[in-house]
């Protein structure tokens, strides 16, 4: 039982919520639910919803169904269908045995739109489309009425019988409401309910050749299920007067209130379902599951965590006015989350051989290294140590600039958990090129050794020759480079915002021997390189990790 005295608080949704129950509408019961259209994969702008809806139900002590907007079979598929639920899943949301389909209703949208009919509320249109935009009228001018409006009740039930038994051609005529073709909503001046479409559709096969379009279907479907809140993104605003007029001149079990908040834009990133489709089929990225795309199949193979995007939303909050938020908030997110978790580990992405000429020839031994500083409770690793090592190759300058504390002729510096190291001599190959340092190790500056805090100024991560497993690694970046890539100068299209530097593939990478136990979808820290991930493409005998998030955070800088 909800307590009246105690609703919870915090944006304007909860406080129409509120307004309802102390009101004593729905018998003081909150039920809300999630509509994709399955038509693609969700990105990041569905989790702000899917956390919202299932949240809201969550705070109330509610109930929030899983539904399909499954009306249009041209773009629908059972892939798109079973990768949806899987991802609401991932984000750590469940919808019991609530799994519904607007198509589980396509009968009784039927019967519901002959009750229009009946009550002179729809008529069977023949205009083609062309010739409904213009008879829509404009913004200071009313359209005109279809001069089919005036058909008898009789004709237009028989005629649209006949549309569902298929005896006309697809977009030969159409169902539409009569309502006001003066409105200053357009969405109001005789919107179409149905259309002829024929395409097999993923759940009910050839059996329909009419669908229901959404604006009709939506409404109704939350009303067969009980729904008190439709909760949707600030679009729909508009579509709202349409919602009411549906259920208002219908007999439904339930009649839901529509609540619109804004939806999820991000800088550097397209959330537009169909300009994502454009990626995936004009070869842009690798698929759906791209760790360059805002999807959450993209995301989660990029190694973006459940938590974190949770987290992410709830900072983002809930607001009435469209708004963009800064990427960097996003990565902010899950640098948050994976510093808690994220085991550290060591690899050289670019490496360059290290002899030390004064450690003992085929001698190896092991050194101790935390897993994590910032949960110590995560015990510590071993390391093993030899004669031969590699570090980065950016770690190593002949003649450094000013401010470089890393690895020169003659200059020191200290390994990660080992030794203090001096070069003392550089061979190159025949091109010129650095191919080996030689070394010096002083024997008595290891790491935890007393007596071994000999101050140095740079600390450098390396693996060990012998033991290290080479991997390949992927370096992402985002996937545009210009901030809003929605707004387009003239005679561009959004691809040409293409970062040519999303995706460096590095193949000759070294890391630790302990990353075979990198399994599944294990994420790490690689120390001063950022977090990664093994892919989903990662095999025992080739490693494959993929860059989640560099380690430089602007956004927290900016928030502290």
């Amino acid at each position: 039982m909800i307590d009246l005295n105690n609703l919870p608080k915090g944006h304007f949704i909860n406080e129409a919520i509120n307004e309802d129950l102390k009101q004593g509408k729905n018998n003081h019961k909150v039920h809300t639910r999630f509509p994709p259209e399955p038509n693609g994969y969700l990105h990041i702008g569905h989790a702000k919803s899917i956390c919202l809806n299932f949240g809201t139900a969550k705070e109330y002590g509610g109930l929030c169904n899983l539904r399909f907007d499954d009306t249009n079979p041209a773009k629908e598929e059972e892939e798109f269908i079973l990768a949806i639920q899987d991802n609401v899943r991932w984000l750590g949301f469940d919808w019991d045995d609530r799994l519904f389909f607007a198509s589980d209703y396509f009968e009784q949208l039927y019967e519901y739109a002959c009750q229009l009919i009946k009550k002179g509320l729809a008529y069977v249109c023949d205009l083609t489309q062309e010739q409904m935009r213009q008879m829509r009228g404009t913004p200071t001018e009313a359209g005109q009425l279809s001069p089919y409006a005036s058909r008898t009740v009789e004709e237009n039930l028989r005629l649209f019988a006949e549309m569902r038994d298929g005896k006309f051609a697809d977009g030969e005529k159409v169902l539409r409401a009569r309502i006001d073709m003066a409105s200053s909503n357009f969405n109001m001046r005789d919107p179409v309910l149905y259309r002829i479409q024929r395409n097999e559709h993923p759940r009910t096969g050839n059996k329909w050749c009419i669908y229901p379009m959404y604006d009709y279907a939506h409404p109704l479907s939350d009303a067969i299920e009980g729904i008190t809140h439709s909760i949707c993104t600030l679009e729909f605003e508009n579509h709202r007067p349409l919602y009411e007029w549906v259920l208002n001149n219908l007999d439904v079990p339930c009649k839901s209130r529509q609540i619109e908040f804004a939806r999820l834009n991000i800088t550097y990133t397209v959330m537009s379902k169909r300009k994502l489709r454009r990626l995936v089929e004009e070869g842009f990225v690798a698929g759906w599951d791209d760790p360059r795309m805002p999807t959450l199949a993209g995301m989660r193979r990029r190694g973006y965590t459940a938590p974190a995007i949770r987290n992410f939303c709830e900072k983002i909050g809930v607001a009435k006015a469209n708004s963009t938020v800064e990427i960097e908030m996003l990565e902010y997110c899950i640098r948050e989350d994976l510093n808690k978790i994220a085991p550290r580990k060591m690899a050289v992405l670019d490496p360059l051989k290290v002899t030390l000429i004064n450690y003992p020839a085929g001698q190896t031994e092991m050194l101790n290294a935390e897993n994590n500083p910032e949960q110590p409770e995560d015990g510590s690793r071993k390391l093993p140590f030899s004669r031969e090592i590699y570090i980065e190759r950016t770690d190593f300058m002949e003649e450094p600039v000013k401010g470089f504390h890393r690895l020169t002729v003659g200059g020191e510096v200290r390994l990660k958990h080992a030794y203090i190291i001096k070069c003392e001599e550089v061979i190159k190959n025949a091109d010129g090129e650095v191919s080996e340092l030689l070394c010096s190790c002083d024997m008595s500056s290891r790491s935890g050794m007393e007596g071994a805090n000999r101050k140095i100024k740079g600390t450098i991560h390396w693996v060990e020759a012998n033991s290290a497993l080479p991997a390949e690694v992927r370096l992402y970046d985002r996937l545009f480079t210009k901030e809003n890539p929605d707004e387009q100068e003239e005679g561009k299209d959004f691809t040409d915002y293409l970062n040519p530097d999303s995706l460096k593939v590095l193949t000759d990478s070294l890391v630790e021997a302990s990353c075979a136990l990198c399994t599944g979808q294990s994420s790490c820290q690689f120390l001063r390189h950022g977090y990664f991930v093994t892919d989903t493409d990662s095999k025992a005998n080739k490693l494959i990790f993929n860059r989640i998030v560099s380690l430089k955070d602007s956004w927290g800088k900016k928030q502290g």
